[in-house]
């Protein structure tokens, strides 16, 4: 040893009970830095990263404990905690060929063998003979062993960038990758480590942005989810989109308390406001008194679609008052200035609204028919025009079903202007507005306040959400343009196809099943159906052959279906099949199919009434089976050779008129326990004697008597289809 060198010290003896600590999960981040996202496009992109996220790991074999998405307009970000640091290891196996073809009479490996072995990746030695049901085969096992996390994770994330997709999508360099908005900077760490996946030209690094605003030039450096959070927070950006919502809600409810207004609650101008800031801060502003002669609808949609402002109410009178809070994505010294630039934006929008509705109150809303005939509703229906007055005479029909004469003025003048406010600045500007400003001009022309109201109402319901039509005439209005415009496009061939329903017909269907349930319209589908199919053919709207089962009765019944299970709370789906028959939809309202569902439900819960299902089947199984070998006969008691016969009959004639009069009056559970009381009888029958006897008289009789109690049944349902719990 030379003076230079050193003595080496030993090494401290290891502590006893102790291991080095092995590090087996970790943390990933992953941050994707974009331009401004469209607010839509956030909360659905956060989704599917989320999604795809966990079904990426999974399918590569990572384990993990969990994962969470945050997103602003500038940034997409996942982080996964607990992330393995090895894929876990597996055995793969592969059946290769027989046995017979692998090895030859001298037991030497032919080319079948090898080429199998080299396929798999394994020595022709190494391969195994197993016994299969058809007979012996080759099988290659190898163990696959788990590559380190973040070898596979480099192969991951940017497939899982990849994955994410947008309703509209664009191209901003040479790399040819679309995406919502251009990338600008991506971070990828796992268990604090950069991982340089690279994307759109772009390789990830551990620096991430902060506010555009408050941030600062340089960035921030990240190391970790917790880095990540505090230096986005100490640069003005809250990452956690629900920390942003609670913060919004917080700020307009001390606005609103310290003002004394209340908020106009809109859950989708939330959405706008959580999904536009990175760092929000709600102000509350005012504008000049006098546009309130606007009606409110006008000022709070253009509040709405313009600014994104949120309007507020008078707590007592619940009318608008003339101011606003608008959620900005900034923190000022000054907030007043930025309150006077949205106050000054949004009087030159209340104003061009004013200026729209005063005009379009200077031309009658009758006038403006003329103009539908310039607009097409669809090449192979005709013009809006055309459109209107087939449901005008629709609905006119069916008026004068349900009232007098006034009633029928008051229908077919609603239907004739109902289409008329298209044409007008107003709904032109903000088409969401169609029909509120209908009503709107109708009452400033001085026609009948019943005719605006169903005008307005002619847009409801809008699918399952929101209410229904409160007037008679508008729950008429509404019902005949739906069905006017179903009817229409299956005659033309224009029908939905699994998810594809361009023209919403589906939507359209489910509010007619509202229409005709909550608000017990009395028309039944069929006729009303035949009578718009006549309109269309009279109409000059060539009939295209289909080729399909399906017309757009048994569409709108499939509709009826879905109500039925979800907002009628029907849970058996055998329920709804059996009351559901040709002859139950055809003959019955909606209301009273629903009706009767909800009933025959409520008494499957009675124990006596699976045993009576039993016997009902039997009974249905035996007619149906003989019906076309059997010419059935009056059941004559003469022919009665055991008690139980005569029970059973008179079991039927106490019940064939009651339970006929009770579905007549819709007692629907007085006729199912009709039904109930009826279970000793057939138990009995089936017990004592035998249907199918030797005397083909007897035999036929008491096939007879099954037939009625069978006919007396399905005047209810069809109860064959209700299945037996535990069966």
């Amino acid at each position: 040893m030379t003076k230079t060198q050193k003595p080496r010290r030993a090494a401290p003896p290891a502590k006893k009970g102790k291991r080095p600590f092995l590090v087996t999960a970790a943390e990933l981040l992953l941050e994707i830095g974009v331009e401004e996202l469209p607010y839509q496009f956030i909360a659905p992109a956060l989704a599917v990263l989320k999604d795809s996220a966990e079904q990426l790991l999974n399918d590569q074999r990572l384990a993990f404990q969990s994962s969470r998405t945050l997103g602003t307009p500038r940034r997409l970000t996942l982080v996964v905690e607990g992330l393995a640091t090895q894929q876990t290891s597996m055995v793969k196996e592969a059946m290769g060929p027989s046995k017979a073809v692998a090895y030859d009479q001298a037991g030497q490996p032919t080319r079948a063998a090898i080429g199998f072995a080299a396929g798999q990746g394994v020595a022709v030695q190494d391969l195994q003979i197993r016994q299969t049901p058809k007979g012996e085969y080759l099988f290659a096992v190898k163990q696959e062993q788990g590559r380190p996390a973040n070898v596979v994770l480099k192969e991951l994330l940017p497939q899982l960038i990849a994955k994410l997709s947008f309703p509209k999508a664009m191209k901003w360099n040479s790399t040819g990758v679309r995406f919502a908005r251009p990338v600008r900077w991506l971070v990828a760490l796992y268990g604090g480590a950069t991982l340089p996946i690279e994307t759109a030209g772009i390789t990830a690094g551990n620096r991430t942005e902060g506010h555009r605003v408050l941030g600062s030039s340089e960035g921030i450096v990240v190391r970790d989810y917790e880095s990540y959070l505090k230096g986005l927070e100490r640069q003005g950006v809250t990452p956690d989109p629900q920390r942003r919502r609670h913060m919004i809600e917080e700020q307009i409810a001390t606005l609103c308390k310290k003002a004394g207004f209340t908020l106009n609650v809109d859950g989708d101008l939330l959405d706008q406001a959580v999904y536009t800031t990175e760092c929000p801060n709600a102000i509350i502003g005012s504008f000049k008194p006098a546009y309130l002669e606007v009606p409110q609808e006008i000022l709070i949609t253009s509040m709405k679609e313009h600014q994104g402002f949120f309007s507020l109410m008078h707590k007592e009178t619940g009318q608008l008052v003339p101011h606003f809070i608008a959620v900005t994505n900034n923190r000022a010294k000054d907030m007043g200035l930025i309150r006077e630039g949205n106050e000054r934006v949004l009087a030159a929008r209340l104003a061009d609204a004013k200026f729209f509705f005063d005009e379009d109150r200077k031309v009658k809303l009758e006038e403006r028919t003329v103009k539908l005939n310039g607009i097409i509703f669809h090449q192979k229906l005709g013009t809006l025009n055309d459109k209107t007055k087939r449901t005008q005479d629709l609905d006119e029909f069916f008026a004068k079903q349900l009232g007098d004469s006034r009633f029928v003025y008051i229908s077919s003048r609603a239907a004739g202007l109902a289409n008329n406010d298209i044409v007008t600045a107003v709904v032109g500007e903000f088409p969401n507005l169609q029909g509120i400003m209908g009503g709107e001009y109708a009452r400033h022309d001085g026609e009948d306040p019943k005719v605006a109201t169903a005008i307005v109402e002619r847009y409801l319901p809008r699918g399952m959400e929101g209410p229904i039509p409160q007037s008679l005439e508008g729950k008429l209005l509404s019902f005949a343009d739906r069905l006017d415009k179903i009817a229409g496009f299956f005659r033309v061939g224009i029908v939905p196809k699994g998810s594809e329903d361009p023209y919403a017909l589906r939507r359209d269907a489910l509010s007619i099943v509202r229409i005709l349930v909550e608000g017990d319209l009395s028309l039944k589908l069929e006729p009303a159906l035949d009578k718009a199919e006549e309109i269309l053919a009279e109409s000059n709207i060539e009939k295209v052959q289909l080729g399909i089962a399906q017309g757009p009765f048994d569409f709108i019944v499939e509709r009826l279906r879905y109500y039925a299970g979800t907002a009628g709370g029907i849970t058996r789906n055998d329920v709804i099949d059996a009351v559901l028959t040709p002859t139950n939809t055809h003959a019955l309202s909606f209301k009273e199919l629903l009706e009767r569902m909800k009933a025959l439900e409520s008494v499957t819960a009675k124990p006596e009434f699976d045993p009576l299902i039993i016997g009902f089947k039997r009974a249905h199984r035996l007619v149906e089976k003989e019906k076309d070998r059997v010419v059935f006969q009056p059941v004559n008691p003469a022919l009665f050779q055991h008690p139980s016969e005569t029970k059973l009959r008179e079991a039927w004639e106490k019940n064939d008129q009651l339970v006929r009069h009770l579905i007549a009056v819709r007692k629907y559970s007085k006729a199912l326990e009709a039904f109930v009381s009826m279970k000793p009888a057939i138990d009995d029958f089936f017990a004592a004697v035998m249907v199918n006897a030797d005397e083909p008289s007897i035999r036929i009789n008491r096939l007879s008597l099954l037939k009625d109690i069978d006919e007396l049944f399905l005047l209810f349902a069809d109860f064959s289809q209700i299945v037996v719990q535990g069966s």
